[in-house]
């Protein structure tokens, strides 16, 4: 079992599984960042000076003066703002994965087309092997390519 797990573990493929994953977190909290400080407090102040991070509702019907302090206080509270900044996160994260996944899809080069290994008698229409110099069908002479 020793063995086995030290293959598996030295493996190319975990390490780059690995190095992606880092590199996933650090990207969503940049993202994260890049949308909870930039995107949407100018969101907020095109909708009417928001602070989207700060919606909530109590459902005890207490009054609290932030999110934060409902959050501190453990009040049964519904954060509908942090909810709405969690979608943005994500709908900006799935567009620039698309985006990058098109730009990468248009890099890589088509493969080469295959060889053909067949071609057509043109006397009889039977598919052949291209090397063949008689038809095993209609035993037509064939010319040789």
């Amino acid at each position: 079992m020793g063995r086995g797990f030290k293959e598996f573990i030295t493996k190319g493929n975990l390490l780059q599984l690995a190095i992606a994953f880092v590199m996933g977190v650090a990207f969503s909290a940049m993202v994260g960042s890049f949308v909870s400080d930039l995107i949407m407090p100018i969101i907020g102040k095109l909708v009417g000076n928001v602070d989207f991070a700060n919606l909530y509702v109590v459902l005890s019907g207490e009054v609290y003066e932030s999110a934060a302090a409902a959050r501190e206080a453990g009040a049964a509270a519904i954060y509908y703002g942090a909810f709405i900044n969690t979608v943005i996160t994500f709908l900006i994260v799935g567009l620039v994965m698309y985006l990058l996944v098109r730009a990468f899809a248009r890099l890589e080069k088509p493969a080469p087309e295959a060889a053909p290994t067949t071609k057509e008698c043109p006397y009889c229409r039977s598919t052949i092997a291209i090397a063949a110099s008689r038809c095993p069908y209609c035993t037509a002479e064939l010319e040789t390519v």
